[in-house]
């Protein structure tokens, strides 16, 4: 492989401004929200007593695992010595920042008083999974940036194995502590189960690679520099293998509940008779996000397709929402079972699926913090050189076949 050049994007086309004027409405519209929000209190939400994780949450859980997985392009580049990835890299950890950063802004706006951040971030309760994830995000940022500084920094670039190890030990601790929220709540028949960390470690994986995967298409389409078949031959194979492995560990995850007695209510919920949340696995999770992208990722006739590729990310971005819906609210939808083997029903819905229904404030939220994730990735390409000026095929992988078969 040829030593590549790297240098920022020019940034000052009408498709780059208007793109960044779209962003700004979107992380206007989400500002807004969390403002009024805080003004009228959640009681303006569809948030209740019942569901006090709403779609906000969704949004939020989805950009910080995603962070997670999208850091694993530059993994594999200096953790595993995949070469082919080097050039890759750096984008790779930009897009793990702002997924992060727009993760942890939906989830702390959406506290109700984010000002009790400050309480969080002073005292801490150790027993609590809570009080872990924040050193886990901050850490995770603050090794990001290190691991950034010695790959871009060539007097460091000896450097960036020890930093990359680290990185990747710290994701996916952090994945790990992400999917231990849900995990530990033994209150919730949906939630209590130790599969929670490995499989939020495998959709970790799969929505990361999705999101890298329209960014640097994107961002080389726009731009008008050269992206190679092998770079997305390769970027496509590892999104099907992930998605694949999802299928896995969702299928163990359930026929686990389906063996543990007391979790059967659940998995009827879940896979038969729980309305929208079966819709949203059936269709959203199993169809859109899993079925449809191994079809593109591995059908013959779209094997040199960029647009399929591209396509196949977008509908596993599409399914990781609503496997996020499925599992937090769904999760919490189905009553508690506080008195197993008797029936409870009460004045205060004891005993009820709770209903749900999102308001346009939480979806607002919930999309700027997508906002401003895609805000600083355009920014950042544009300040620093994060991008090669090609990635042709003939300068990152001149034995690449082409989809001709010709060398």
């Amino acid at each position: 492989m040829k030593v590549l050049d790297y240098s920022e994007i020019e940034g000052s086309s009408g498709t780059y401004v208007g793109w960044l004027a779209l962003l700004g409405v979107f992380l206007a519209l989400g500002g807004g929200a969390a403002l009024t929000m805080e003004h009228y209190g959640h009681a303006i939400t569809g948030m209740n007593n019942q569901i006090v994780w709403g779609l906000p949450h969704v949004f939020a859980v989805f950009l910080i695992v995603a962070a997670s997985g999208a850091l694993n392009v530059a993994s594999i580049a200096s953790v595993f010595g995949k070469s082919f990835y080097k050039p890759l890299a750096p984008l790779s950890g930009l897009l793990a920042l702002a997924l992060l950063m727009g993760g942890l802004a939906v989830l702390v706006l959406d506290l109700g008083r984010p000002d009790r951040l400050i309480v969080a971030m002073t005292y801490y309760n150790f027993k609590s999974i809570f009080a872990w994830n924040i050193l886990l995000y901050t850490g995770f940022m603050a090794l990001v940036y290190v691991y950034l500084w010695m790959m871009m920094e060539r007097r460091f670039n000896v450097h960036t194995k020890k930093a990359g190890i680290a990185a990747f030990s710290w994701r996916l601790i952090l994945t790990t502590g992400t999917g231990s929220i849900f995990g530990f709540l033994v209150a919730r028949s949906a939630y209590d189960t130790a599969v929670m960390a490995p499989m939020f470690i495998i959709m970790s994986l799969a929505f990361g690679t999705a999101i890298y995967l329209i960014t640097v298409v994107a961002a080389y389409r726009w731009t008008g520099r050269e992206l190679g078949f092998s770079v997305i031959a390769r970027l496509r194979g590892l999104l099907s293998t992930f998605v694949a492995a999802v299928f896995l560990i969702v299928t163990i995850y359930h026929l686990t509940n389906l063996y543990i007695t007391q979790h059967h209510n659940v998995e009827r919920f879940i896979l038969l008779e729980g309305g929208i949340y079966t819709a949203l696995f059936w269709i959203g999770q199993i169809g859109i996000g899993g079925v449809i992208p191994l079809w593109l990722c591995w059908a013959k006739r779209w094997q040199t397709s960029t647009q399929a590729a591209v396509v196949a990310s977008l509908f596993v971005v599409v399914g990781g929402l609503a496997q996020m819906y499925v599992i937090i609210i769904g999760g919490q939808a189905l009553p508690l079972d506080m008195f197993p083997g008797f029936a409870v029903s009460s004045s205060f819905y004891d005993g009820q699926i709770a209903q749900y229904t999102p308001s346009v404030y939480e979806l607002f939220l919930g999309v700027g913090g997508v906002a401003l994730a895609g805000l600083v990735v355009s920014v950042g390409v544009k300040i620093l050189r994060f991008l090669p000026v090609s990635l042709a095929d003939s300068v990152i992988d001149p034995h690449v076949k082409n989809p001709t078969g010709k060398k």
